[in-house]
């Protein structure tokens, strides 16, 4: 039922054993900026994350720590929704495999695909690995026999499984693709995924025995074997969107009507590395089971640290949380927002963090206090009725740019021209005068005009920046006389005259410059 009013966002399920690190961190950041502007633009949304529960790498961590593997996934669900907390992620739905309603929509998925001949028995021979829950052909490990993934040594495996009939549905994955050349972006990975589909397209495994790996969802016409962890994960973006009702007879579950539901999705995101499990993996078995593909896969880049992906096992991962701890949740999410162009690599270093922190502290923070303080010092905090509005044109401009980037996926562009809206305030500041018109009584009016001005500006502003600041924007909306964050046609259309205004603490504290260089 996901129409123009409508937005069903989805970051993928996490599987981790720790606290989420910078590269969790952007792919849901980049998901809740992008819900929170299309609810600031006045759509229904719902976003989903959430944690993968199932596998062998639980089973295996979890008889390591000597707990139930239930034990330690409710361990990470809570670390990750306390992270997420944290960061301001904005869920809507933090959906758990293990729920029982996820693995009776799993249970009534694998048997559609069963009931429509798309499974068959058959023995899997090749190389896996444990950590990423991967087969990997001869081709794909080389000489060294490592994952292609996590660089980890691989384990030949040779057993009975069941298989999806994915090679069946290879040419109409390539005509989708094809006939749709926005489905998966960028671009870059659209061809990726065509040049993959250039070879023959194997079947999926979908099952593991239970005599290896108990710790998964029993399949419901073989209960001597359990589903493969990634088929099980990927349909928690189906559980969640509620199309799926296994309590009803066959037939009448929703698999051949959506209307109502969320689905189909209207955006995944995810990094690059699992592309191909969404991209080839998820629409063959949403076409095997006859269901609508999700209208658009957006796969991100990595961050680096110089040339090297960061990566938990190289030790070289930046901790969110603890930048947050010195710089606030707004700068955090400001940065990897502003820094990362949406789709391909971006290099963290403790110079670029401060660059853009300081660009938040002196731009936008020193614009709302040297605006606020003026209304407070000028006319005893209370928003003057001005002749006229000299930002005005500049504002429409800036909500028209961003909306326009937004709806490329140019997120970063979408706040750098939220950003030159403040610039453009900072220089009418300084052209203006206001202290300077304040010392003369006859430019009463010209001083209304200004300081009603960037009243309208800030309201505009706070709109803006809501959906990566949100923290910092309702303070400023607090501060403004605002009941709230206003959406964006609200701000556009604001009249400020009349309300009382009231100042603070710099929104964005300036830091020790010598900050980078200790962190270096």
């Amino acid at each position: 039922m996901s129409g123009t009013d409508r937005r069903f966002f989805t970051t993928p399920i996490y599987y981790a054993s720790g606290e989420p690190h910078i590269g969790h961190a952007y792919t849901t950041i980049l998901t809740d900026v992008l819900a929170r502007f299309h609810r600031q633009d006045g759509r229904d949304v719902l976003f989903l994350t959430g944690t993968d529960e199932h596998g062998q790498k639980i089973q295996d961590e979890a008889e390591k720590r000597g707990v139930e593997p239930i034990e330690l996934c409710d361990l990470m669900a809570e670390r990750f929704e306390e992270a997420w907390k944290t960061l301001g992620i904005s869920y809507d739905r933090f959906i758990r495999t293990t729920e029982d309603e996820h693995k009776a929509v799993v249970s009534a998925f694998l048997k559609r695909l069963w009931d429509r001949d798309q499974i068959y028995q058959g023995t899997y021979s090749g190389w896996y690995c444990v950590s990423d829950e991967r087969y990997w052909t001869e081709k794909d490990i080389g000489e060294d026999r490592r994952c292609q993934i996590c660089g980890r040594e691989v384990t030949y495996v040779e057993e009975k499984n069941y298989f999806f009939k994915m090679s069946e549905w290879q040419d109409d994955l390539i005509k989708q693709i094809e006939d749709n050349p926005e489905w998966i972006v960028p671009e870059v990975r659209r061809n990726e995924i065509l040049g993959f589909l250039r070879q023959p397209l194997g079947d999926l495994s979908i099952s593991r025995p239970k005599s290896r790996l108990s710790w998964g969802i029993d399949l419901p016409f073989d209960t001597d074997h359990v589903a493969y962890v990634w088929v099980d994960a990927l349909i928690n973006y189906l559980t969640a969107s509620g199309a799926i009702d296994p309590s009803k007879p066959d037939g009448e579950q929703g698999f051949d009507d959506v209307t109502g539901s969320w689905w189909p999705a209207d955006m995944h995101l995810v990094g690059k590395d699992i592309l191909t499990t969404h991209s080839v993996y998820w629409p063959t078995l949403l076409m095997g089971v006859g269901l609508p593909v999700p209208r658009q896969i957006l796969a991100h880049g990595w961050w680096v640290v110089g040339d090297t992906k960061m990566s938990k096992s190289l030790g070289n991962v930046v901790d969110p949380l603890a930048l947050r701890e010195t710089f606030g949740t707004d700068a955090v999410r400001w940065y990897l927002m502003r820094e990362m162009p949406t789709g391909g690599d971006a290099s963290y270093t403790p110079e670029r963090f401060l660059t853009r922190y300081d660009e938040l502290a002196n731009v936008l923070g020193n614009l709302a206090s040297r605006a606020i303080s003026m209304i407070v010092k000028y006319r005893n905090g209370v928003v003057p009725d001005g002749a006229s509005n000299g930002l005005e044109p500049h504002a429409h401009e800036a909500l028209s740019e961003a909306r326009a980037s937004i709806a490329r996926l140019k997120v970063h562009e979408a706040f750098a021209s939220a950003m030159d809206l403040a610039r453009a305030a900072n220089v009418y500041v300084e052209e203006r005068q206001p202290w300077a018109q304040a010392k003369d009584p006859a430019q009463a009016a010209e001083l209304d005009e200004t300081l009603s001005t960037l009243a309208q500006v800030l309201v505009v502003l706070c709109a803006l920046f809501q959906p990566v600041a949100p923290e910092k924007m309702g303070v400023l909306a607090d501060r403004l006389g605002l009941d709230g964050v206003p959406t964006l046609d609200e701000a556009i259309a604001a009249r400020m005259a009349g309300r009382s205004v009231t100042p603070g603490n710099p929104l964005f504290p300036r830091v020790d410059p010598t900050w980078a260089d200790s962190e270096a």
